[in-house]
């Protein structure tokens, strides 16, 4: 099954070095290019790609601005955003994350990270590597907006193991890791994932991450808070 992309960044350079990546890769193709997050999201609503490319800063709207509005229309349910950002400066990741966006990915990173980025985020199976996520959300979430009463509320609905895969997926492990964590397969842990999300009426892994935290089912330090997670 190909995976089809919107490329957008306000430098047209670093466009065509990703659009030869993703052409030449045989589960990839490039729908369509946009200089800024106004084509960005007018260009997500015409081709509704799978993945959206989405640089933080560029011209006339940021991508945090485009990626709220693009996981906002019911339309485009089923385009996910990986942002390119730089870890170590880029304070506006943490907006990013609640706006929607489903990754993270620093523009210095190999060419084999990047296509496993993709693939994971069109998957839905991760944010990105558990070390990548773990760094992110760490650093941004650290003090987080406090838990809604309704979403608290929801969060008493979960079952036991539900918990336990919100705490692991917070914590940046992968549908196999948690599988193996948890003592079950991997599908088992999909199917729990996909429940809670439900449950918790989030879009995607990203925004259950971002409760898990709010709410304290783990802190900033990584550490489960869920006694019934095995170690």
């Amino acid at each position: 099954m190909t995976i089809r992309l919107l490329l957008a960044d306000d430098q047209a350079l670093l466009r065509g070095t990703f659009r030869m990546l993703f052409d030449a890769t045989d589960d990839m193709e490039t729908v369509a290019e946009a200089s800024n997050g106004r084509e960005a999201v007018e260009l997500a609503a015409a081709e509704r790609p799978d993945v959206v490319l989405m640089d933080i800063r560029m011209p006339e709207m940021d991508g945090i601005e485009a990626t709220r509005l693009i996981k906002e229309s019911e339309d485009l349910a089923g385009v996910r955003v990986l942002v390119l950002t730089t870890f170590e400066d880029d304070e506006h990741v943490s907006e990013a994350l609640r706006a929607g966006a489903s990754g993270f990915l620093g523009k210095g990173a190999r060419p084999e990270e990047l296509l496993d980025a993709v693939r994971a985020v069109a998957d839905g199976d991760a944010l990105l590597s558990p070390s990548a996520t773990r760094a992110l959300i760490t650093r941004f979430l650290a003090q987080p907006e406090p838990c809604p009463a309704a979403v608290h509320a929801r969060l008493e609905c979960l079952t036991p193991r539900e918990r336990d895969v919100t705490i692991l997926v917070a914590l940046g492990l992968t549908n196999n890791e948690i599988a193996h964590r948890l003592f079950v397969s991997p599908l088992t842990a999909k199917t729990h994932i996909n429940r809670a999300m439900t449950k918790l009426a989030v879009r995607d892994r990203a925004q259950l991450v971002v409760i898990a935290y709010q709410c304290g089912l783990v802190s900033s330090a990584s550490e489960p808070r869920h006694p019934q997670v095995p170690a």
